[in-house]
């Protein structure tokens, strides 16, 4: 098959996914179904960020835990060009179009919410926290990523924030990626002690 049309099954795929996460009831038992069935796809897709597929079993993630689900207000602000860093030596024109509000223990925390700057679009938003470099990868993780079908879900006045699925950019499994890193406003001062954990080697 065409690696063309292999890379538009996989996100397909994924897109897939996650719509039946957006269709089910949250839970753990709708978390471990996107667990697993993700753990699926990166064993067994041509596409798969994992270079040896052969050995590969699944990724780590902090256990589930529901109070890390959360319902993000969203305030929009006038677009902004916005250059983000990637893993690699290069950049990846956003535009930042407000932030995403929300509670964590009573206390306020934001995130930029950037807007890929090409065709047809897509919301981004990564973050960076405390486990970085030490339980997560160094350059944050990605919450939502809509034009790779990651998204789950909108209220009446903004975003479903589930950290339980937080996830690591295609890079950390493979050098051959180069990845869009979450900026330094979008670091959290406190442990997001959910979602997707740094493969043990």
């Amino acid at each position: 098959m065409s690696e063309y049309l292999e890379l538009l099954d996989y996100r397909r795929t994924v897109a897939d996914l996650y719509q039946a996460v957006r269709s089910s009831e949250p839970s753990r038992a709708t978390w471990k179904m996107w667990r697993t069935e993700r753990d699926r796809i990166f064993a067994s897709h041509p596409q798969s960020p994992i270079e040896d597929r052969s050995r590969f079993t699944s990724l780590p993630f902090f256990e589930f835990d529901p109070a890390w689900r959360l319902e993000g207000e969203f305030r929009p602000e006038d677009a902004t060009a916005k250059d983000i860093s990637n893993s690699g030596s290069d950049s990846t024109r956003f535009e930042r179009i407000g932030t995403v509000a929300f509670d964590i223990g009573g206390h306020p925390y934001s995130l930029s919410v950037l807007w890929l700057h090409a065709y047809g679009g897509g919301m981004f938003i990564p973050f960076r926290d405390r486990t970085n470099g030490d339980l997560t990868y160094g350059g944050g993780r990605y919450l939502i990523d809509t034009v790779k079908g990651a998204d789950l879900g909108q209220t009446s006045d903004g975003l479903v924030l589930d950290f339980n699925y937080a996830y690591h950019p295609s890079c950390v499994h493979s050098p051959r990626w180069s990845c869009p890193l979450a900026p330094p406003e979008n670091a959290l001062d406190i442990a997001v002690t959910a979602g997707e954990q740094i493969p043990i080697p």
